[in-house]
């Protein structure tokens, strides 16, 4: 048995040709899977009876399987998948006000191991593959469709669930082109948030639709970040900066940095006058994350005059600031809390 959502349009094009169908007949079975989120080939009503069950001796439409729904006190939602090889993954939806933004996963675990993300304490099981990644926004897109007799839609993609994207390049890439051309969501509304994998970051513009890109910076020199994002060690800040300079972006549109802020670490005065200066030249915008807790971590989160001391100093060299209120922390669904209910060792 195949499972047909593992082929691109092309294949399934040629999967039609070979089971002598005419070329309609592909057409309708990608606006099924990818339109009206049909969970299986007898859903396909276009389809004669007996076309639906021959083609289902051979091919089935596959679907992650929800294992668990929480809903936050604030209206964030987090999904916990369970893969075909019985992994798991999850997914966050988040409402603000006329937004909906979906947070997608797109590794089982994560291999960078950052000291302030639960996910890192996982390790790194496997990548996913693309329908792994595109059908986190089919399956949430048909749980959330009504609510209190409203139609809900998902209104912005984010990939800022578990793992590193650009460590999943081919399979990260062509999720975007089937979001782009059979979803039909905009690229415009997809955001890509990465540690910055140099060689990732060179190739994407050539390769993937326009998206918006947002780097996870957290510290403002080189010793700090690697102390953090044992990454630095392979693709140091200096380099990300060079590269990131070099970008190409469209008029008006800028590359927003992630700061998460960590008391005695990297929120002092004197981190934000260095971040200030090492952005110089970057059309940015800023986002201040104050850390979210989880239980066994080593850092804390800065207080408010702190984190808002930070914000001024930023602010007055002229960058846009902004402090994230993170949302879902009562159910683990905020930035850097996602584990998936795996056992991990967090001595």
């Amino acid at each position: 048995m195949f499972n047909l959502k593992k082929f691109n349009q092309s294949e399934i094009e040629k999967i039609i040709k070979e089971e002598k169908l005419p070329s309609y007949r592909g057409k309708q079975l990608m606006q099924w899977i990818y339109k009206k989120f049909a969970t299986s080939i007898d859903e396909i009503t276009e389809w004669p009876k007996s076309l639906r069950l021959n083609f289902s001796q051979k091919y089935y439409i596959g679907n992650i399987k929800l294992i668990e729904r929480k809903i936050s006190s604030d209206g964030t939602e987090k999904f916990l998948w369970e893969l075909e090889d019985n992994e798991k993954i999850e997914s966050v939806i988040i409402p603000d006000k006329e937004r909906l933004t979906l947070c997608i996963s797109s590794q089982v675990g994560c291999p960078l191991k950052c000291k302030f993300c639960l996910t890192g304490k996982i390790g790194f099981r496997r990548n996913l593959n693309t329908w792994e990644i595109v059908d986190q926004f089919i399956q949430v897109s048909k749980l959330i469709k009504t609510k209190d007799s409203e139609e809900r839609k998902i209104t912005n993609i984010v990939f800022m669930g578990m793992g590193e994207p650009l460590l999943n390049f081919d399979n990260f890439v062509e999720a975007l082109w089937r979001f782009k051309n059979l979803i039909e969501f905009s690229p415009r509304r997809i955001t890509l948030s990465t540690v910055g994998i140099v060689p990732a970051l060179k190739e994407l513009p050539q390769k993937a639709p326009p998206i918006k890109l947002a780097i996870s910076l957290n510290a403002t020199d080189e010793k700090t970040r690697s102390l953090l994002m044992p990454i630095n060690k392979k693709y140091p800040l200096h380099e990300l900066l060079k590269t990131l300079r070099e970008y190409p972006l469209k008029p008006r549109q800028r590359i927003t940095f992630e700061y998460v802020m960590l008391k005695g670490i990297n929120s002092s005065e004197e981190d934000a006058f260095r971040l200030s200066q090492i952005l110089k030249g970057i059309p940015s915008k800023i986002n201040l994350i104050p850390f979210n807790p989880w239980e066994g971590c080593e850092f804390r989160k800065p207080d408010e005059p702190e984190i808002l001391k930070f914000q001024e100093i930023l602010a007055s060299k002229g960058y846009s600031v902004f402090i994230r209120k993170s949302k879902g922390t009562d159910i683990l669904a905020a930035c850097g809390q996602l584990k998936a209910l795996y056992i991990y060792n967090l001595s």
